[in-house]
């Protein structure tokens, strides 16, 4: 499963655990920057790992910033892509089982890194559950 991961400055280093952990299992990680923690603007980053996540060339995309709003609200500017703002793993689970969310918005200055990788690894590992949910997730795509 081929994975997108980005940020901004504020976080960059939960971005790069989740990227270091994910690549320990095996998953294929192509990291879309920040590549420090010096000031960065999500969008430069966010758009593009979007695009690519929208046309399929990426499975999934993990996005972080200090809240998580920024890195969310911008993901979710793109037709494709269903963006959940997770701060617990069922969160995660239920953006997954209902929503079929495709990129994870981690808020890096709210969760440890422990609560950032489980939360990865539940969104990842959590599949869409359809039925009465894909109703809704279609009624979200026709807009």
């Amino acid at each position: 499963m081929k994975i997108a991961v980005g940020s901004d400055h504020a976080g960059f280093l939960l971005k790069e655990a989740i990227r270091h952990h994910l690549m320990a299992k095996g998953y294929q990680v192509s990291d879309y920057g920040t590549f420090s923690e010096e000031s960065a603007d999500y969008p430069d980053y966010v758009h593009p790992l979007s695009r690519d996540v929208e046309s399929g060339k990426h499975s999934f995309g993990i996005v972080v910033c200090g809240s998580g709003n920024g890195v969310n609200i911008t993901a979710n500017k793109h037709q494709g892509i269903r963006s959940a703002l997770c701060w617990d793993t069922e969160i995660a689970r239920l953006a997954r089982l209902h929503n079929d969310a495709n990129v994870l918005a981690l808020p890096a200055r709210f969760i440890d890194e422990a609560s950032g990788l489980a939360i990865a690894d539940v969104f990842l590992s959590t599949e869409f559950e359809g039925g009465r949910h894909q109703a809704r997730v279609d009624k979200i795509r026709s807009c």
